[in-house]
């Protein structure tokens, strides 16, 4: 079975300042251009045969200046932090009076709910369950979020939903996850190009 390819969207505004952007569709900053474009000859190497895009704007442009052909499939989305939107964890914490972790905890309740991470969990593993088929043709690239990636390997590997928190993932990054002796397997984590 061939390689399944994750692509971290570029910079934007938000991640470079750590902000949680999950639904807001902001822009590649000039940095996150340059970083998505810098993936073009890495990803050409890997040759996909299928890549499927998030809807966001930050990620399908990231998958046209790495050279992609992309549909573009809802569920890779972004997770959706509900009131948190547009935060930092630091905000975040302040305004709580106990600990919290996003793999933990998820989105808050309330007026402006998020989504749950056992919801994300449920997205990535349907969009897996369409996905995984179309390896029989060669190495599909899915270009997405961070958040939402590190849910979906999770699924990948048959691990609880909270162990993305240990899966981190930069911006205009290329992971990969195939098998080993019939195991699904992290092949690649976190690859930058030289230079980044």
């Amino acid at each position: 079975m061939a390689e399944l390819i994750l692509i971290r969207h570029g910079e934007t505004e938000w991640s470079r300042t750590g902000r949680h952007t999950g639904r807001t569709d902001i822009p590649l900053t000039d940095a996150g251009r340059a970083q998505a474009a810098a993936l073009a000859p890495w990803v050409a190497a890997l040759a996909p045969v299928h890549t499927i895009t998030s809807p966001l704007l930050r990620a399908r442009d990231t998958a046209a200046l790495a050279g992609l052909h992309a549909t573009v499939d809802d569920r890779l989305v972004e997770w959706d932090y509900g009131a948190y939107e547009g935060l930092t964890a630091a905000q975040i914490q302040a305004h709580r009076e106990t600990p919290w972790a996003l793999f933990r905890d998820g989105a808050p309740p309330g007026a402006t709910p998020g989504e749950t991470l056992d919801q994300v969990a449920a997205r990535a593993g349907a969009l897996l369950a369409d996905v995984t088929p179309l390896l029989a043709d060669g190495p599909v690239a899915l270009v997405a979020h961070g958040h939402l990636l590190r849910v979906l390997v999770t699924q990948w590997l048959g691990l609880p939903a909270q162990d993305g928190a240990m899966f981190v993932l930069d911006p205009a990054s290329i992971s990969t996850l195939g098998h080993e002796h019939g195991n699904a397997a992290v092949l690649t984590w976190n690859g930058r190009p030289r230079g980044e």
